[in-house]
Formats: structure tokens, sequence, C-alpha cells
């Protein structure tokens, strides 16, 4: 009973989303239509990204860059903006929850060395800020994305171009947060991070990049999913098959799980009706308040089989991975990170967090709205 209660602890939102899904088949059957509902092309490429981006950070690829972008600096806060940046800039390739699990431990150690542990928590609240707002310019930068690239049938540089104004608003707010921060002298020695060999001689860094070009192949429209699964499942055994081990198998159940959920609520038109009027027109509220409780990956599932104005709901989502600590799952392993290390500062931690998010949810939302 013990190791249930603690499964669900850790997979709240998998659990919902299986026990949703499992009611929902008492009202319809279950059959062969079941596996219509599945979205298979955002499946598999997700599970190919997590792979190749495993295969980068086992090299030390991200680690190595941050480390060398940290010796050049001599502030706080230039090493503030470094660190944010990284978060901002590489989630848009690697997705916000890598971007996080590698800088986050990487910006603790850093602040260990130059003894600036008191100054952390606006460090590390901004880093999980730019992770879950620079993701959202690219469909690979998070899963909601993803998802909602793949039902819109955008192009990319419409994507990109579309989610551009918002990115660019979401990163000058964020340095402007920086520049609040009082900054100091610091000296990070040449030795303070860990030395790594050259991994851009690594021959298996350049198959990871060749990998990640066939991911993107598919992202572009230029053949079909069942050849990134194919070409890179087998690559991956060859060369690694621990990363197998590595895959987020949670999220890729999670996800069938609300597919099978919200195909199943779709074939019952009373239902489909009240939430379709429901949500027209307010995509973008909803996306955010939606958000707000059981995250925006989960919200981007739900809203999106009942509208078809993705766009509005792309920026809903992506703006509603502010506010709660749950709002972006992403922001949990920040907090995991920093509460492991320092369970003393947990409320210290969860205050200036929520501080920083609530002020920033009201701004970018009601500019989104003036916009609009």
């Amino acid at each position: 009973m013990r190791k249930v209660i603690s499964f669900i602890k850790k997979e709240a939102v998998l659990t919902i989303a299986l026990l949703l899904a499992l009611i929902s088949s008492f009202i319809i059957k279950p059959s062969k239509a079941y596996f219509d509902y599945i979205d298979y092309h955002v499946i598999v490429l997700l599970f190919a990204l997590m792979l190749v981006v495993g295969g980068f950070k086992s090299l030390g690829v991200f680690r190595l860059l941050g480390e060398k972008m940290c010796r050049k600096v001599h502030s706080l806060r230039g090493l503030t903006i470094v660190l944010t940046c990284l978060c901002f800039f590489s989630s848009m390739l690697i997705t916000n929850d890598v971007a996080l699990i590698t800088f986050v431990p990487f910006t603790i150690s850093v602040f260990c060395m130059i003894s600036c542990e008191d100054r952390l928590i606006p460090v590390v609240v901004l880093e999980t800020i730019a992770a879950n707002l620079g993701s959202m310019l690219t469909p690979i930068g998070n899963p909601q994305n993803l998802l909602l690239y793949s039902m819109s049938e955008m192009n990319v540089i419409h994507f990109v171009l579309y989610m551009l104004p918002l990115t660019l608003i979401s990163f000058v707010l964020i340095l402007i947060c920086i520049c609040r921060i009082k900054s100091q002298p610091i000296q990070l020695a040449e030795d303070a991070a860990q030395k790594r060999g050259n991994v851009f001689s690594d021959y298996r860094f350049w198959i990871y990049v060749a990998l990640f070009l066939v991911c993107m192949g598919n992202v572009f429209h230029l053949y079909s999913y069942w050849v990134v699964l194919w070409v890179v499942t087998v690559v991956i055994l060859i060369l690694n098959r621990s990363l197998f081990a590595e895959v987020d198998y949670s999220l890729l159940l999670t996800f069938v799980g609300f597919f099978i959920f919200i195909g199943n609520m779709k074939q019952i038109d009373s239902v489909n009706t009240v939430l379709m009027q429901a949500i027209a027109g307010n995509e973008l509220l909803m996306g955010i308040l939606a958000s707000q409780v059981i995250s925006n990956v989960p919200a981007a599932m739900l809203l999106s089989g009942f509208t078809t104005e993705y766009g509005i709901l792309l920026y809903g989502v992506n703006i509603g991975g502010l506010g709660t600590l749950i709002a972006s799952m992403a922001s949990l392993i920040s907090y995991r990170f920093f509460v492991k290390t320092y369970p003393e500062q947990k409320s210290v931690y969860f205050k200036q967090f929520t501080a920083y998010n609530v002020v920033l949810l009201v701004i970018i939302t009601a500019i989104t709205m003036l916009v609009l």
C-alpha cells in the first residue's frame, strides 16, 4: 500500500491521466477506435528526442558549454545572466526539463564555489522561469508545443514567427528581473569546474548531431515519424543502449492516457458540445487557468480536444507555465534540486518562486490580451 501511495505522489499527473482513461472506458467501451485516438507522431518524436538529448547529456556537452561560458564572467550579475540565458536558449532545443536538469545542479555547485549561496534562490527561480518561457519558441521546446504543433499542422517557420514576439517580451522581462538583483565581484577559478575532455572530437557527439537532424527532418515534415523511430532506435541500440533507461516513460504514458480520455469524451455529443462552447473564445484564459491546477502539458492536451484555435491555446498554456509551482512540471525539477541541498530554505524558495512567477504571469498575460 505504501508503494502505491508513493507512486501516486511521485506520478500524480500520470495517475490522473490513466484514471481518467479508465473511467471513460466504462462509458465508451474499448475498441479498435482507441488506437486512432493516439497521436503517434507526438509520442514517437518525444521518445526519439529524449534518447538523442540523453546522448548529448551523457557526454557532458551542455555542462561543458556552461562551464566555458561561466569562466568569462567576473560579477554575480554577469554570472546570473549567463546561467539564465543558458536555460532560456538551450531549452529551445533540448526542452525545458533537460535544461533545468543540466544547469540547476551546476548553478548550485558554482554558487557554493564562490561562497554566494545566500544569493542562490532568485537565480534558480529565474533559471526556471527562463527555461519555461524560452522553450515556447520552438515546436520541440516542450511537450505541449510539440502536441499543438502537430495538431495545428503549422510549418516550423510559421510556428517560430508566431511565438517570437511573446518570447522576446519574456526575455526582456527576465533581464529586467536580473538587473534588480544586487551584484558583486566574483572570481571563478579556472579549475573550479570539473575538467572534461574535448567532447567535440568524440565520434559519438557527431552521431548524436546526425540523429538530432533526423528528428528535425520530421519536424519539417520531410518524412514520416516511422523513419525517425527506426533510425534513432537502431543507432542508439548499437551506440549506447543504456539511454533507453533515461527516457521519461511516465510522460509518454501520460500522453496516451489523456489521448484516450479526450478521444472518449469527444464521442459523447453532450459533453463535447458543452466543452466546446465553454472553451470557444476563451482559449487564452482557459489555458492559463487550467495550467495553474493541472500543469500546462495536460492542460494543452485536454483543451486541444475541444478547440481549433491552437495558436491562442499555445499562448495560454505557455504563459500558464508561470504562476503556481505545478503550473509547469519542469518547475518541480528546480524545486527538488534546491530543496534536496537546502531543505531548511524550502519555504523561502516557495515564497520567492511564487512572487516572481505571479508578477510575470500578470504582466505577460496583460500584454498578450492587449495585443490579441
